[in-house]
């Protein structure tokens, strides 16, 4: 893993004229009225323990003011002491990836006498910033959120809204996800993965590539595809555009879109999974389907979760350091090294196994 540091979008010297707008105003329009951060915005309109230069606290103000912005009243009143809790908020605790990980936050956390609690949203982004609002009320003194960003631009605003409140009450905030909100974020390197997985399939001789490419929205799963396709290009193989076919980011997700790729009358070639949980549905929906796995249909994943140990034929994959990045991201939050949001970014490991057989020696 490396850490690379981004420092802050430069202010402009004052506010922008007003939008014209249906909608209520947000503290997102005001920081960006004002040509500030939207922690900045934040610290400013509802106070903090961190103080804002006198400068950009007036256009601030200002912006608001002229915005006809109202404030948080909750944010506003909120005492600046904090407790011991942690927040963990992911998507599935009973996925392994994200239990794996949450192992390493709640590792992280002992060693440092924090308390973590843990919120689930159940894979839906909008219970993401509600699970931090909540966090903020208990006055948590951090939260890591633990999931794939979404292309869904209202729900990525809300977000990045309640962890600027969050961090301008007084809390630290990480993020485990793409590089999308100003905050704080351990990177998983996705496309590079997926395309260094292609590239080694192709040298044992795989060339026509099917995708599980679950939700379209998910930009987690959007890279990795665009890795597949970038190392199938590289390598001389090809992904199939009508055999990419989406669905949940699950087991029963990838069970479903199997069946429907067999349906289709794919019979043989490599079925690429963008995560090792549809992995595994995709196998289980070739073993009641009669196909010969690996002989016919070859399998990789990506992740390289714990339960990977128990599948047969042993599968194909990206591994991840889940738990290593559970800890990193706890590390982040107890580093008071300023300078901008910073990144920690984190590269997979391509395993190669029995699901995905070396073509060249048949």
């Amino acid at each position: 893993m490396t850490d690379t540091r981004s420092t802050p979008p430069a202010s402009g010297d004052a506010p922008a004229a007003t939008p014209d707008r249906r909608s209520p105003v947000t503290l997102s329009d005001v920081a960006r009225a004002s040509g500030v951060s939207l922690a900045t915005a934040s610290r400013a309109v509802n106070g903090s323990a961190r103080k804002v230069r006198p400068d950009l606290h007036a256009r601030v103000l200002a912006a608001a003011a002229q915005l006809g912005y109202t404030a948080n009243g909750p944010a506003q009143a909120m005492a600046r002491g904090r407790t011991s809790v942690l927040g963990l908020v992911v998507q599935d605790i009973a996925d392994p990836y994200f239990s794996t990980m949450a192992a390493g936050v709640v590792r992280g956390a002992e060693q440092r006498g924090l308390v973590v609690t843990i919120g689930t949203t159940g894979r839906d982004p909008a219970k993401e910033a509600q699970h931090v609002a909540a966090l903020r009320g208990q006055r948590a003194s951090a939260v890591v959120v633990v999931g794939s960003r979404t292309d869904d631009a209202a729900v990525q605003a809300r977000l990045a809204e309640e962890v600027a409140a969050f961090e301008a009450s007084g809390g630290r905030a990480v993020l485990v996800s793409q590089e999308s909100l100003p905050v704080d974020t351990v990177v998983v390197e996705n496309e590079q993965g997926a395309e260094a997985l292609v590239r080694a399939l192709t040298e044992r001789g795989h060339e026509r590539f099917a995708v599980l490419a679950g939700p379209p929205g998910l930009l987690t799963a959007r890279d990795r595809l665009a890795g597949f396709r970038a190392g199938a290009a590289a390598g001389g193989g090809r992904v199939v555009d009508d055999l990419v076919l989406h669905g949940d980011f699950t087991r029963d997700g990838g069970h479903a879109a199997m069946h429907r790729l067999l349906d289709s009358g794919f019979d043989r070639g490599c079925v690429l999974a963008v995560n090792d949980v549809m992995a595994v549905g995709a196998m289980a929906a070739l073993r009641e389907r009669g196909v010969d796995l690996p002989g016919a249909v070859a399998v990789a994943g990506f992740d390289d979760i714990s339960t990977l140990r128990d599948v047969t034929p042993a599968l194909t994959t990206v591994r991840l350091p889940l738990q290593e990045i559970g800890e990193r991201a706890v590390e982040l939050l107890l580093d008071e090294e300023g300078g901008g949001p910073r990144t920690v970014r984190v590269r997979g490991e391509v395993v190669l196994r029995a699901s995905t057989p070396d073509l060249r020696r048949r």
